[in-house]
């Protein structure tokens, strides 16, 4: 029996966007002042940037997993922001943006079967909504930037204490541009059955996506959260390097989901 050949890959278009903002490529202390300058951060958030990027410049590569000698660490787009703002409402997301994420069926799907769905694009989240009855629960499903700055005390408490800098390179890198990902609280005895799903988009060449994610789940709660990824099919190889930390509290379930669907040219750490 022959091998049957594998479909092909349709999710390598990509769009003409320009970003409103971008450091260009390279990755200097600069870079990651100006990042955390845009986003209005604290200051011990740019601390601790600024310690990762000295960790992640100290550190040498871990041996485990793949060889990752190809990687050009100063070629790399770090920091693209795509827009001005999430959008709540799909209608405000750019219009070749929002025509990216139709073609990959994230509105449908946001209709049928969702709680909540959130779409990042480059850098940073350019939508990001919840439905009314599950926002009446208390929970709350936000992009981590918006939740750094909203809910300060909850997110200090938990941020990068599974996943430190010092755990290995890219960790250390992570750290120090991360932008972007998802925020989930779920309250004590909340059980939602219905998945919260983000969409992440890497679309321009020589691109690093970085996105944080931090789910925290109460006593006795429950959630379904659900990743999908893709990026556009190019010659020359683009990065994602995230982080995900997950807690639950006493008698609390998390069931996380990622969906890998990145072309040939990304490397996906």
């Amino acid at each position: 029996m022959g091998v049957p050949e594998l479909e092909e890959y349709k999710f390598g278009f990509h769009d003409d966007v320009e970003p409103v903002f971008s450091t260009g490529e390279g990755l200097t202390e600069e870079v990651v002042r100006e990042m955390s300058r845009i986003k209005g951060e604290p200051e011990w958030m740019l601390d601790f940037r600024l310690k990762s990027l000295e960790t992640f410049n100290k550190m040498p590569m871990q041996k485990w997993g793949p060889d990752l000698s190809d990687i050009d660490f100063n070629a790399i787009k770090y920091y693209q922001k795509p827009s001005d703002k999430p959008a709540r409402d799909w209608e405000d997301v750019p219009d070749k943006i929002k025509e990216t994420f139709e073609k990959i069926g994230i509105p449908e799907a946001e209709r049928a079967y969702l709680a909540g769905a959130s779409a990042q694009y480059e850098s940073e989240v350019v939508y990001h909504n919840m439905k009314d009855e599950f926002e009446k629960l208390g929970i709350v499903f936000t992009d981590t930037d918006s939740a750094l700055k909203e809910y300060p005390e909850l997110f200090k408490e938990y941020f990068s204490k599974l996943v430190p800098p010092t755990d290995n390179k890219l960790a250390a890198l992570n750290s120090a541009v991360w932008s972007g990902g998802t925020f989930i609280y779920v309250p004590k005895g909340v059980k939602v059955d219905v998945p919260l799903q983000t969409y992440f988009r890497i679309n321009a060449e020589n691109t690093g996506q970085f996105e944080r994610t931090l789910i925290i789940v109460d006593e006795g709660a429950s959630i379904h959260y659900v990743e999908g990824c893709t990026a556009p099919t190019y010659s020359s190889n683009s990065l994602h390097a995230a982080i995900v930390e997950i807690f639950t509290r006493k008698d609390a379930y998390c069931r996380y989901t990622t969906i890998q669907n990145w072309s040939d040219n990304v490397y996906n750490l």
